[in-house]
Parts: C-alpha cells; structure tokens; sequence
C-alpha cells in the first residue's frame, strides 16, 4: 500500500515542479509573439496543468484516464516551445522533468491507486495491462490529437482563420470521440472481492465474467505452451493462469465487423500489471499456487 502511495505523490510532486521546469521554455518561446497570442498559450498551459493537479488530488478511474492523456502533452508542449524559440536549456529541463512526470502517470503503482480510488465497498481492484496492439495505434490516435490542441487555438490567436478554425473544430471530435476509447482502457481489471474473481475486461470479453472463489482452483504465473485461453489481448509481459474446477462460458467481444464467440475453458490467462502483486492478492483470497 505504502508503494502506491509513494508513487502517487511523486507524481504530484513532479507535477508541481514541472510549472518551475517548464516556464522558461514557455516564456521563451511566446517572448515577441501578439499579445493575443501570449494569452491564449499562458491560458491553455495553466489550465491544463490545473486539470491534472485536480484529477491527481482525488483518485478515481475518470482521473487516471484524464491524467494519462494529458500528462504526456507536457513532453509535446516542452519540445514545441523548445523549437519555437527557448534556449536549448529550457527545453531540454522542460522535456526532462515532463518525461519523468509522464512516465511515473504510466506507472502500475499509479495505475492501481487511481483504479482503487473508485471501487465498492471490500473489492481489490488490480488494473490490466493494454493489450500489445493498442500500443502500436494508441500514439497514432493521440498525436493528432495533441497537435491540433497545441496549433489550433493558438493559430485562431493570431488570426490564422484557415489553420485555426478547422484544427480547433478537429481537436473538440478528436476529444469527443477518443475519449470514451482512452477510458476503457483505465477500466480493464481484475476485480477481488471475498465472494470470488471478477475479471472486467470490455477490450477483450463481451461482458464481465464472475467465478466463485469455491470453484477457482489455483493460480500461478503461466508456463509456455499452456494451453489456458488467453484473455490478455496479446498483451506484453508476464502472464497469470488462473485454473478452475470445473468449465465457465466467456464471451470474447466481437472483432471490427465480426461477431462475438463463446469459449468454455478450463483455465484462462490474464495480465496484471504488477504481477507478483496479483498472485500474492489471489493467496491472500484463499486461491493457493499452482503445484
């Protein structure tokens, strides 16, 4: 417990020293522009910064899918204000301390505390890692989506009309539309609770799967060539077998243009991101090792 926490305030630290970090850089690159153009950048840097400070104060599932989108647009906002004119010393200080910020947002430790932050009465929440393709189109969603935030507003500031309007109209439907796709990925888990495991998982299962704790009967970290069904969304990583007692249904949700398809398995395959920390949770539950 004491891990996650350490690791929650170091990311508000981080934050909060990223306002010092990033100043001059920002300072630097609006020096000489419009006066219009000064305040809409000012504006938008600190109310950025505002929204995750808030959502970093008070851990829920919504604050962790607001802060991992935003944090890692301090390393975008340091490297564009780095090119726009601040000193190689700025901008390497500025995309430093956003780097360290950004990679301690990603943090499992972080990750389980926000996760955590939402859930009911007695259950253990312990997030998923994404699976291995959403990593591949994850930066190829988010990149244009950052780059018209940054550009747009600032261009319809210095009445740039052609440029402005339509990549501020773009970044209000990326937003709209990656949204919802970015939060379901805060909300892939593994659900402890004393009545047994609930594995919630909409990326990969068509609906969430409950086994009673009476019929799980071991876990352990997976072996090559087992032959368990792999509910990780080829996710990257140490995996986790779960074995049952007897066969349960799970529904594998529907590809692009395809449909949903039922397995009964024996044993199923999942990816903590802390994995040790699973397993331990899973003993503590009363589910003993695999021999």
């Amino acid at each position: 417990m004491w891990v996650k926490q350490i690791a929650v305030w170091l990311f508000r630290v981080s934050w909060v020293a990223l306002v010092f970090a990033t100043g001059p850089a920002i300072g630097d690159a609006l020096d000489g522009r419009s006066r219009a153009v000064q305040i809409v950048g000012t504006i938008g840097t600190w109310a950025a910064w505002g929204v995750v400070m808030l959502v970093a104060l008070v851990p829920t599932t919504v604050s962790l899918t607001v802060l991992r989108t935003i944090t890692p647009g301090s390393i975008a906002v340091g490297g564009a204000a780095w090119g726009a004119g601040a000193s190689a010393t700025a901008g390497i200080v500025a995309v430093a301390f956003a780097a360290v910020a950004t990679l301690l947002a990603f943090s499992g430790d972080v990750g389980e505390s926000f996760v955590q932050g939402s859930a009911y009465g007695h259950e253990r929440r312990l997030p998923l890692r994404p699976p291995g393709p959403v990593l591949v189109v994850l930066p190829l969603t988010w990149a244009p989506l950052v780059a018209c935030v940054l550009i747009g507003p600032l261009a319809l500031a210095a009445r740039n009309w052609a440029v402005g309007a339509p990549l501020t109209a773009l970044a209000a439907g990326l937003a709209v539309v990656l949204a919802k796709r970015y939060h379901r990925l805060s909300k892939r888990w593994l659900v402890l609770v004393p009545a047994g495991i609930v594995l919630h998982d909409h990326l990969v299962l068509a609906e969430t799967n409950m086994v009673a704790k009476n019929t799980v009967g071991s876990a352990g970290l997976a072996l090559v060539g087992t032959e368990a069904a792999n509910c990780t969304g080829s996710a990257l990583g140490p995996v986790v077998e779960i074995r049952l007692r007897e066969l349960a249904t799970f529904v594998l949700a529907a590809p692009p243009r395809g449909q949903t398809k039922a397995l009964h398995v024996q044993s199923f395959l999942i990816s903590p991101t802390r994995p040790g920390r699973a397993l331990r949770e899973l003993h503590l539950l009363g589910i003993p090792p695999i021999a």
